[in-house]
């Protein structure tokens, strides 16, 4: 039987059952856009396995759900409920949503530099429109699909950050998006846009955490844009409920001599995937993107990476490691492209895994696609289990087995950890991993 009808009919019934907030008579172009969205979804395929890009993708579940967006804001929260600062009071400027609705009562935005612009993204609908409507209305990294569309047809709030040039930081950005489940399953659609200008410099930690068991869909889409010579750290960090669907995307654009040090940390989720998208517009920029997932207890977790290098003398890193036990599944899709202009250019990508169980899986696809001839390129896999010698070391002076391969798994993990040089997110990052692992014997 092909399910293709009743996908479709997934999407039309999501739609049917949702409404975006309206806007005033000054934004029409953003009902012009939903609407258009909306007439795209039934042209577009269904994602399955049949496609490249969703080969190792099960979905069955999502589609046995209907996901509905709030119909008024959260409120009825304070700081009890989310636990996940990583920053005290003070030490970073703060946004807080909730089910993709920012929540002012639990931001700390008050005192950021006059110049600087952070906020939620309808507000700056109204304060900064031409801004925001120029980045929304171009076509920006990921090839339209359905859940892309999905997030603009039902766009309605998310993240804005607006660095003006030769501005730098002195406090990170933290950045929680909490969800949750009440009545229903919850629909969350954010649609972050950070703008670097030129020699700008900042550090954006996001958060993608829930309350209890709550289920929902996350479905949630980042644009950045990095100017000339522009710094930006960012961390993504997601521990979401296990009834949870998380997917996201990340576009990002770089200009030239810019410079993007990305890292992932995902340990939540029923069935998570990370998209990234990476163009570089300039001469001499640098991205490097690194990960660490660790997957049990049947959770799916799934990252992709298109890294396309069409300008001379940039450098691209990506390294992602998975720790995968239980019933556990890890996918991992990398793809670095090298144009026939991009001489010079010099990308490595890597992906290793360690296998904790029997009925663990990994996929893994690292792609090297390469039409330059004056190039440093590489890539490699590894998936492979525990050394038994270093358990038997670790055992012989008196360490449990459980507790020697928490051990080892995190020696494994600090090799990507250790790139972190802010020593409150390094500890913060190192508790939430050792945290998973501890729960293996249960998963």
């Amino acid at each position: 039987m092909n399910a293709q009808p009743a996908h479709q009919a997934w999407f039309e019934n999501v739609l049917a059952q949702n409404r975006s907030r309206p806007v005033d008579s000054t934004q029409r172009w953003l009902n012009q856009t939903r609407e258009a969205a909306r007439q795209r979804i039934p042209q577009l395929p269904i994602p399955q396995r049949k496609q490249e890009a969703w080969r190792y993708t099960d979905l069955s579940g999502l589609y046995e759900q209907m996901f509905y967006m709030p119909s008024t804001p959260v409120t009825a929260l304070d700081e009890d409920d989310i636990e996940h600062w990583v920053y005290p009071a003070g030490g970073s400027y703060r946004l807080v949503f909730a089910n993709g609705q920012c929540v002012p009562a639990l931001s700390n935005i008050q005192s950021i530099p006059h110049k600087l612009k952070l906020g939620s993204l309808r507000a700056a609908l109204s304060t900064d429109g031409k801004l925001v409507t120029d980045a929304l209305m171009r076509q920006h990294g990921h090839e339209p699909d359905v859940f892309t569309e999905l997030n603009r047809a039902l766009l309605d709030d998310g993240l804005f950050i607006h660095i003006p040039a030769n501005v730098e930081l002195d406090l990170p950005i933290e950045v929680v998006y909490l969800n949750l489940s009440v009545e229903r399953e919850t629909l969350s659609q954010p649609y972050a846009l950070v703008i670097l200008e030129e020699n700008a410099r900042a550090t954006l930690v996001e958060h993608f955490i829930s309350t209890g068991a709550s289920s929902y869909f996350f479905n949630g889409m980042s644009q950045l844009q990095l100017g000339r010579h522009a710094v930006l750290d960012h961390y993504r960090l997601q521990d979401e409920s296990r009834q949870a669907y998380h997917l996201s995307r990340v576009g990002l654009r770089q200009a030239a001599s810019s410079t993007y040090r990305g890292m992932q940390i995902a340990t939540g989720g029923a069935w998570s995937r990370s998209d990234f998208d990476v163009h570089f517009d300039g001469a001499h920029a640098e991205c490097e993107l690194r990960g660490i997932n660790t997957v049990g207890a049947q959770q799916y977790s799934d990252v992709h990476l298109d890294i396309h290098h069409a300008q001379p003398a940039c450098r691209s890193r990506q390294d992602f490691r998975g720790i995968v036990y239980g019933k556990g599944r890890a996918v991992f899709d990398g793809r670095i492209v090298v144009e026939k202009d991009a001489q010079k250019s010099d990308a490595m990508l890597s992906n290793k895994n360690l296998l904790l169980s029997e009925d663990a899986e990994v996929d893994t696809k690292p792609q090297l696609e390469i039409y330059a001839d004056d190039v440093k390129c590489g890539h490699g896999t590894t998936v492979g289990k525990i050394d038994p010698a270093q358990i038997f070391y670790l055992r012989s002076r008196g360490i449990s087995e459980a507790a020697a391969r928490r051990m080892l798994c995190l020696g494994f993990a600090e090799q990507i950890l250790a790139q972190v040089t802010d020593s409150r997110l390094h500890n913060f990052l190192s508790r939430q991993i050792a945290m998973r692992l501890a729960q293996e014997g249960d998963a």
